[in-house]
């Protein structure tokens, strides 16, 4: 269930799915909840769930996406080259990439995605290739200026964003892609790999990841110039996932030292807080989306996965 309790003087949501059921796999809305906040009655009724949507044709680890929830694009991972579309109930194929590709990054939309980085082979050098899809066929973009591996992504195809990875060590660097050449962007404050990101080039948001040694709650918020500390994360994760904007946001899945995690958490450009969990846990897996429309898909339970749900908040 879903309660409300004042933080400072605003009122942030606790726990999901009060006044709700669940019958025969759906949440039905059996009561509303009403609380009296200034003299005024608030309805805090509200469920946050995830449910199965298709499964993805090829099952992956490493898979990355971009889109939303009913125009989602998927591609690469487990050194493929495939590309699955999604119309909000089933995945299709799509125009393979370029080149087999994993511990890459992507961002942009099913019709105008882009990815970069990552290795072609298992064992294979770090790659600069970036590749553009117009939703039919990738073609190459323009080259990262550094090599690197296990980073993330946000933006757009012709207004892109990558971060952190790993190149000869842990990395804290930024580039920033105009739709045809990466430029230098301003560094991260702590250098990892192995974790998410969302939002635009302007307004990113990082959070989560992996520095060889230490798992990372901490969150980074980019305002195209620089990085500044943001809320971090309610519990340290890697191989993580994300949906959304740098202040409505989804973080989901991941691993720590005990293993998959399905939690999910929601930021509001402040402060994280637990929303419902995912039905099955993963980490490596692919998100887009949105905080109110959520997609993950792919990843690794006990082994590469096909699972897609489907992020609801009504």
């Amino acid at each position: 269930m879903a309660i409300y309790v004042n933080v400072n003087g605003t009122n942030k949501l606790g726990l999901p799915n009060i006044g709700f059921v669940n019958i025969g796999g759906t949440l039905k809305q059996i009561m509303k909840v009403f609380v009296n906040i200034g003299g005024t009655l608030k309805n805090i009724s509200s469920a946050h769930c995830w449910s199965a949507g298709g499964s993805l044709g090829t099952a992956r680890s490493g898979i990355v996406g971009c889109g939303t929830q009913t125009a989602g694009l998927s591609f690469g991972g487990d050194y493929y080259a495939t590309t699955e579309e999604y119309n909000g109930s089933s995945w299709s194929a799509g125009g393979n990439l370029g080149n087999t590709r994993e511990l890459h990054a992507g961002c942009g939309t099913q019709t105008a995605g882009l990815t970069f980085g990552g290795v072609f082979t298992l064992g294979g050098a770090r790659t600069t290739s970036s590749e553009e899809y117009d939703g039919a066929t990738w073609s190459a973009g323009g080259n990262l200026n550094t090599a690197v591996r296990a980073h993330s992504g946000c933006g757009t195809q012709t207004a892109g964003l990558s971060f952190g990875g790993y190149t000869t060590s842990y990395t804290a660097g930024s580039e920033e892609y105009d739709g045809a050449a990466w430029s230098a962007g301003g560094n991260l404050n702590t250098a990892k790999g192995g974790l998410a990101g969302i939002g635009t080039q302007t307004a990113g948001l990082a959070f989560g990841g992996y520095n060889g040694v230490t798992t990372y709650s901490t969150t980074e918020e980019y305002d195209g110039a620089a990085w500044a500390a943001g809320g971090s994360l309610l519990a340290a994760k890697r191989d993580l996932a994300g949906a959304g904007t740098q202040t409505v946001g989804l973080s989901f899945g991941g691993h720590d030292a005990s293993g998959r995690l399905s939690n999910t958490e929601e930021y509001d450009g402040t402060t994280w807080i637990a929303g419902g969990n995912l039905n099955t846990a993963r980490y490596s897996l692919g998100g887009c989306g949105s905080q109110s429309a959520g997609l993950s898909f792919g990843g690794w339970d006990t082994d590469e996965s096909a699972i897609t749900e489907e992020y609801t908040i009504y």
